[in-house]
């Protein structure tokens, strides 16, 4: 019998290069950081990643994506929610150095569920 963990799905908006990277990683990871970015923030909701892929992602780079993925949720609660605005503006606030752990608790693949150009 295999011992299946809760998980709780999150959404990253992200642009071409990132996607990249994440096709890549075969789908399952997240790169490292850059040195300009100490956090990595997936958000707790689609409407708000959303909001960021078509409004910022595409106005910079041409394109921007909305990813969905699941990691468990043991995981996830240690991490701090950061409030970014109003009340449904909340993001996951994971340190860039502990983006191999975070990768590590993700569970099956990340997936595109919305592409703005």
């Amino acid at each position: 019998m295999t011992h299946r963990h809760a998980t709780t799905t999150l959404w990253r908006p992200t642009g071409p290069v990132e996607l990249d990277l994440v096709r890549r990683l075969e789908w399952r990871a997240w790169p490292p950081r850059l040195p300009e970015q100490p956090i990595f923030y997936p958000v707790l909701n689609e409407e708000y990643a959303i909001r960021i892929a078509r409004d910022w992602n595409v106005k910079h780079d041409g394109a921007g994506y909305v990813t969905r993925f699941e990691v468990e949720s043991d995981f996830v609660a240690r991490c701090p929610v950061q409030q970014a605005g109003g009340r449904t503006i909340l993001e996951l606030w994971v340190p860039a150095e502990e983006l191999d752990d975070f990768n590590a608790h993700i569970v099956g693949r990340i997936e595109v569920v919305h592409e703005f150009r």
